[in-house]
């Protein structure tokens, strides 16, 4: 199992599309963050500011990447990359839980 030491959790947590997206934020000594959170099955399409590492680490989901017409198959323990100030969708086929660390 993979863990993070000396961080901290943001109490508030964030949500999206009614509850159906959900993460907290995980603060790291070095200034840098992540976020940990869970996806429900549905259609999603999300905005980027920074640069994006999205790590799925149980579930199951399909990704169309900015400037992609096609959806790739990301299964628990892959990842992909969402460059900055992009839009990318995702098809959640069942609860995926992830890690999102802003490069």
């Amino acid at each position: 199992m993979k863990t993070f030491d000396n961080v901290t959790v943001e109490l508030e947590g964030n949500s999206y599309f009614d509850g159906a997206v959900t993460s907290r934020t995980v603060n790291f000594a070095d200034g840098s963050k992540k976020t940990l959170g869970f996806m429900l099955p549905g259609e999603y399409e999300f905005g980027t500011a920074a640069a994006e590492l999205m790590e799925v680490t149980s579930g199951e989901l399909d990704v169309k990447l900015p400037e992609s017409n096609e959806w790739i198959s990301i299964k628990g323990g892959e990842s992909f990359n969402v460059p900055a100030n992009a839009k990318f969708q995702v098809n959640v086929k069942g609860i995926v839980d992830y890690c999102c660390s802003y490069l």
